[in-house]
């Protein structure tokens, strides 16, 4: 399905790269916007809606893992952490195949959209064919780009080089033979991956190192020399243990070394980065990465908290993603960062930047700007800019007489379940009243899927 030619949108409210602006009304060509005017009368034929915001990045996902959500819930005989976590997950992923893959991203995508995302990273690594031999072409890849184009989200595909189980070029084990490539193999891999999205509008082709123990410092050049100007993204000082593992390899932590040895910029997303120093922190925010956090995925694995007051002040950029996908929200994610923050530091309104200023405001403008960074595609509702964007339900009783900066104060704190009414990508209406249009087919066959891959 295509979008009309030109379409027009007139809005009660919206908000606009310079904040919010009243009466505007919106024209969409071919899927951007083409115009975007204040304080103008609505016109014949307008849609009229009562508010829209930008759809929201999500920088980080596997989205394979959606399938898994609810099973590595189980108590083990000895202390519990992402290392035990890690093992459950490599059972899962043991009999996906393509079509498997198709449909539970398939899901994981309609969920993304209903809650406000808009543009997905997906960092994929799940490459191989169950016995660890590499399928023909990328057909992973082109089971992602078949969800993206069946879900309609914008897709950053970002094919992951894995090749290590620890620093200094461990083994990998038998868990991660699915994942494992050479770089010859990569570059391969990666050419065939911009082939399988290079039907989807407004995708992106990036590259990711998995993390500092799973590539060496020569791969590591070799990768970045493979990116060109894409996206880089990596996994870095997730764990206490790989920051120690990397203090006893190179002598220096993860992100202090990684900021030494790669020329680390915009182009970069450190995701988590949880378990930096001080300086670290100050470093990372002056060097213009993103700081890639995923709140639901971190408390869910129990890695720890991101130093955030401390980034923010530095001047950081940072953004959400869904990583895990055991609850998929937007909401949510923004929600728990900015409480976990509360829990650590004993206070509140973290991340709004000065008195009077609205958290929720400030968490929604931190992760569109730092996720579209990330992502290589700015986010807004501005003239050539894609026409992702959405609207919330006004009726919902958590944003009775909500307006301005309200709507994301409401939206993120107060509603609990999803108020988001109506999301449009590439000026495609995806999501009415809440549900996708495919929601229906697309529940059936995940169903399907996850009672064969149990049978």
């Amino acid at each position: 399905m295509t979008p009309a030619a030109t379409q027009a949108f007139h809005c009660a409210e919206a908000l606009l790269p310079g904040g919010w602006a009243r009466n505007v009304r919106i024209e969409v060509m071919d899927g951007r916007f083409a115009n975007v005017a204040a304080d103008m009368p609505a016109q014949p034929g307008d849609e009229v809606l009562p508010m829209a915001l930008p759809g929201l990045p999500n920088l980080h996902s596997h989205a394979f893992q959606r399938g898994m959500a609810g099973l590595a819930e189980r108590r083990g005989p000895g202390a519990d952490s992402f290392w035990t976590w890690r093992e459950v997950m490599y059972r899962f992923l043991d009999r996906l195949g393509p079509e498997d893959l198709f449909a539970i991203a398939a899901m994981a995508y309609v969920e993304m959209l209903e809650g406000g995302f808009t543009r997905v990273g997906e960092f994929h690594y799940l490459h191989h064919d169950p016995a660890g031999q590499a399928y023909a072409g990328a057909a992973m890849a082109e089971a992602l780009a078949g969800a993206a184009a069946e879900s309609g989200i914008a897709l950053t595909l970002l094919p992951v080089f894995y090749a290590h189980a620890g620093f200094g070029g461990t083994a990998p084990g038998p868990g991660q033979r699915r994942f494992i490539c050479t770089i010859d193999g990569y570059a391969r891999l990666r050419e065939a991956s911009g082939a399988a999205i290079a039907h989807l509008p407004d995708a992106v082709l990036g590259c990711a190192p998995h993390s500092l123990r799973a590539v060496t410092a020569g791969e590591l050049s070799a990768l970045i020399g493979l990116a060109g100007d894409g996206p880089v993204h990596i996994h870095v000082a997730e764990q206490q243990a790989e920051v120690e593992a990397c203090l006893a390899h190179h002598g220096a932590r993860p992100v202090e070394w990684l900021l030494g040895a790669a020329p680390v910029d915009r182009r970069w997303c450190l995701v988590h980065a949880t378990h930096m120093t001080e300086a670290e922190t100050r470093a990372l925010a002056a060097s213009g990465a993103v700081a890639g956090l995923c709140p639901i995925t971190e408390a869910n694995l129990g890695d720890g908290l991101f130093p955030a007051p401390a980034y923010l002040a530095a001047g950081g950029a940072w953004g959400v993603g869904s990583d895990s996908n055991v609850l998929v929200s937007a909401a949510e994610e923004l929600r728990w960062l900015e409480y976990g923050q509360r829990l650590a530091h004993q206070g509140r309104n973290l991340f709004a930047p000065a008195p009077g200023a609205s958290t929720g405001a400030a968490l929604f403008a931190g992760a569109l700007a730092g996720g579209g960074q990330a992502l290589g595609m700015a986010g807004g509702i501005a003239p050539g800019r894609p026409a992702d964007f959405l609207c919330l339900n006004a009726a919902h009783p958590a944003l009775t007489g909500a307006g301005g900066d309200g709507w994301m104060d409401g939206w993120i704190f107060a509603a609990g379940g999803q108020p988001v009414d109506r999301v449009w990508r590439a000026g495609r209406a995806v999501v009415s009243q809440g549900r996708h249009h495919a929601r229906d087919g697309i529940v059936a066959r995940y169903r399907a899927t996850l009672a064969g891959l149990a049978a």
